[in-house]
């Protein structure tokens, strides 16, 4: 990997993690010589950055600048839902038997969570579960948009990013079923999860929203 390259990957690493962390909040105004002076990087590598987080939803056009996306509750509960319609119809077009060196992928991956397990490990650790279950389809369109929910939910999710939490043994238990040939319960057990999932980001969001530093103006709170 050229200079370069490690350079403008470097700044997009390291732009995401400032909104990730709600360092640079909701709201937030950018310009390319703020971000530049920010990172210590060039302005070809700041606006490579900011081109490919649009492409996340992490932040927008604003005129001539750029802004932090702001967080819209509705959209993010939008999503939610329709996400859970998606993985609950990859498990139903799901192959009656699924191949043990499946299972075996998506076992090693969750036992991969220890207490240490760095936030992007985890982010994206969630993010190879949840695109597993869509791969159980074998049907692009689901996966894609299984795909696309997951990138514009990668903020709000973020936030209950711990290696403690409750969604990782619910995964588990997920899988056991799958393993187990229970297909009535592994749907069952994901649609209490994925319900679950977007009320506690819903409640999460709507607790921590005075903590953040740039405007809530266009949240909406449902």
């Amino acid at each position: 990997m050229t200079k370069s390259v490690t350079q403008m990957q470097q700044a997009e690493n390291q732009l995401r993690r400032l909104i990730l962390d709600m360092e640079l909040g909701p709201g937030e105004r950018l310009t390319e010589r703020t971000v530049e002076s920010l990172l210590g990087v060039s302005r070809t590598s700041v606006r490579t950055a900011l081109f490919r987080l649009e492409a996340e939803g992490l932040v927008c056009r604003e005129g001539r600048g750029w802004m932090v996306t702001p967080i819209d509750l509705e959209e993010i509960s939008q999503l939610c839902v329709y996400r859970e319609a998606l993985e609950l119809e990859a498990l139903r077009l799901a192959p009656p038997v699924i191949a043990a060196e499946k299972i075996v992928t998506v076992e090693n991956l969750l036992q991969s969570i220890i207490p240490d397990t760095a936030p992007e490990d985890l982010d994206q650790a969630g993010r190879d579960f949840h695109l597993w279950i869509a791969r159980l389809s074998e049907n692009r369109f689901i996966c894609q948009g299984i795909e696309d929910a997951m990138t514009r939910l990668r903020r709000a999710r973020w936030l209950e990013n711990e290696p403690s939490h409750q969604g990782w043994d619910e995964h588990r238990a997920i899988i056991a079923a799958l393993k187990n040939d229970e297909r009535k319960h592994a749907i069952a057990l994901t649609e209490a999860h994925l319900v679950s999932t977007r009320h506690n980001l819903i409640a999460t969001l709507k607790k921590n929203r005075r903590s953040i530093r740039a405007s809530w103006a266009s949240l909406v709170i449902t």
